[in-house]
């Protein structure tokens, strides 16, 4: 494994996507409200946690694929977050761009997939490391890339 993609084996890692379209809106996914999961009932980005050995930058794609048909030319990573009130993972955060329609994709968890404007996040139950990703990618020079 190339040093750069070296990670210390005893975090439990996750990725996760923050996904814009032209307007500027952001992908969200409504988690199932089911005992067991974290942050169910919760809008958020798409992804989840690494299988163990997998690099963040697998289970990012891998995530995409998995929740929504999710195929996306670019994934930048961003930063990384601590999930401690939920998975207790370090998440990697990615920025990709998809303009295509939600109700298109095949939705395999959660109840539903929609774009948001930035302006209607505050009104939307979001877990709150997440909330704080969103805040900090919003708040890069360009918007968009670390």
């Amino acid at each position: 494994m190339p040093p750069d993609r070296a990670l210390a084996r005893d975090v439990p890692r996750g990725a996760v996507a923050i996904i814009t379209d032209a307007a500027g809106r952001l992908l969200l996914h409504l988690r199932d409200d089911i005992p067991g999961i974290v942050w169910p009932g919760h809008w958020s980005v798409l992804g989840g946690g690494a299988d163990p050995g997998e690099h963040p930058d697998d289970a990012i794609v891998r995530e995409l694929k998995e929740e929504a048909g999710l195929v996306l030319a670019t994934l930048t990573p961003l930063f990384e977050i601590p999930d401690r009130h939920g998975s207790g993972q370090l998440i990697s955060v990615y920025h990709g761009h998809w303009d295509g329609e939600p109700a298109l994709l095949p939705l395999a968890e959660g109840r539903e997939l929609r774009f948001f404007p930035p302006s209607h996040l505050p009104a939307l139950k979001i877990p709150p490391y997440l909330r704080d990703a969103i805040d900090r990618w919003a708040g890069m020079s360009d918007g968009s890339e670390g």
